[in-house]
């Protein structure tokens, strides 16, 4: 074994998607010609205002919204901290005294469960953390059990960060909808309960060309997991839904976001959704095929070897591009340093989470009770992208083999 191999395989694009190279060139053609400050009135500060627009247009455009409801914000955890804070904030601005409900999962990203926590630990929000089901899927008749009059916000993400699997969005507003229809009075303020979903990990393989159709009132995507740039994110608001601003300042992005906007991130941003939407069906069908061929050979390995391997989530249900599975008998991180080493990189549960030897709480939520104590499940987070070919995915499997005989013999299988 190399320890240091020629060919590198990156599998690990829930965590961050290398940058599209036409995208790439744009961005460095304005970072080198389109400098000025967007709010400044002469000639090349209206440039950088146009081309601003224009690209809110285009997002706007994708996703079947309006302009005005497309704000740019510094990254996904951005967004949903506006998402949240924003709501929660509005409303108590408007109904002194009664105390904020919001509806969540137990698996949500910690961008949104850190927020809602925050709130909670504060006595500024109650909140109900929903378990999905040991598939990592919400039944969505879960929120129409525990919604209530004084449910101000439900965020519950699209797809899931670590595991793939798909929430029934669309069905979650439709009770949401349901509640509203039977509980408006004039009294009542019928923007509530607002909607919000963290769509990062969804905007490249589900739908959300349509967000009328979809339901929701307030949508999280950023950059980095659709081959754009980092440190740029979007917050869909629809018109009628009011936030309050994180923190004050010059009041861009309709009084929401300030500080200066960044237009080279802002148009790549857009020049990358724009293709992830070209191109959605074709690659989605592509990936789906190599994905279910994968799973097959790895669970095949239980057979040779002595460890006992599940897949963790929904066997259809899930992205297009993740896998996750649990070895049992190998810790997580042994197993990825190992494969890192043979030039195939993979994670263990989520990227934003790693490095602090804490157990995957997305797993701990699926399995509850069937996890003994002491007996923690780690888990393989092996997720495709647009440059994976067949080729990479057998010299994975095989390196998966090299490391089990490695390891067979010290097996831990009590």
């Amino acid at each position: 074994m190399r320890i240091f191999p020629k060919r590198k395989i990156f599998l690990d694009h829930a965590g961050a998607t290398p940058l599209d190279k036409g995208v790439l060139k744009k961005i460095n053609f304005l970072n080198r010609f389109i400098y000025s400050n967007p709010s400044s009135i002469f000639s090349e500060g209206v440039k950088a205002r146009n081309l601003i627009e224009e690209a809110r247009k285009d997002i706007a455009k994708t996703i079947g919204a309006h302009s005005d409801e497309i704000i740019f914000t510094g990254s996904g955890t951005e967004s949903d901290a506006l998402a949240i804070l924003g709501t929660i904030r509005s409303f108590r601005l408007k109904n002194k005294g009664v105390t904020p409900h919001i509806i969540t999962t137990q698996i949500e990203h910690p961008a949104v469960l850190e927020n809602v926590r925050w709130l909670e630990k504060n006595n500024l929000a109650e909140v109900t953390y929903l378990a999905p089901k040991e598939n990592g899927i919400l039944d969505s008749k879960e929120i129409r059990k525990n919604i209530k009059p004084n449910t101000v916000l439900v965020s519950i993400m699209y797809a899931n960060n670590e595991i793939g699997t798909i929430q029934p969005i669309e069905e979650i507003a439709k009770e949401i909808r349901h509640f509203k229809k039977n509980n408006f009075s004039s009294e009542t303020d019928s923007s509530y309960p607002i909607f919000h979903t963290d769509a990062c990990q969804a905007m490249n393989y589900l739908f959300t060309k349509n967000i009328e159709k979809l339901g929701v009132d307030l949508m999280t995507f950023n950059g980095s997991k659709i081959y754009g740039p980092k440190g740029i994110g979007v917050l869909y608001k629809k018109r009628s839904i009011d936030l309050e601003p994180l923190y004050k300042g010059g009041g861009q992005e309709f009084n929401l976001r300030s500080g200066t906007e960044n237009t080279s991130l802002i148009v790549g941003l857009a020049q990358a959704l724009k293709k992830t939407e070209a191109i959605k069906e074709k690659e989605n069908l592509r990936l789906i095929k190599m994905r279910d061929c994968v799973i097959g050979q790895i669970l095949e390995l239980e057979k040779k070897f002595p460890f006992k391997i599940i897949l963790n989530g929904d066997r259809e249900k899930r992205l297009a591009n993740n896998i996750n599975i649990s070895i049992f008998g190998l810790s997580s991180e042994l197993i990825v340093l190992e494969l890192g080493a043979r030039g195939v990189f993979v994670s263990e549960r989520s990227d934003c989470k790693s490095g602090n030897n804490s157990f995957s709480y997305v797993l701990e939520s699926i399995y509850g009770k069937q996890i003994e104590e002491g007996k923690k499940i780690g888990s393989l987070r092996i997720t495709l992208g647009r440059k994976t070919k067949k080729r990479d995915l057998k010299i994975l499997v095989k390196s998966i083999k090299s490391v089990f005989k490695k390891y067979g013999a010290w097996a831990d299988l009590n």
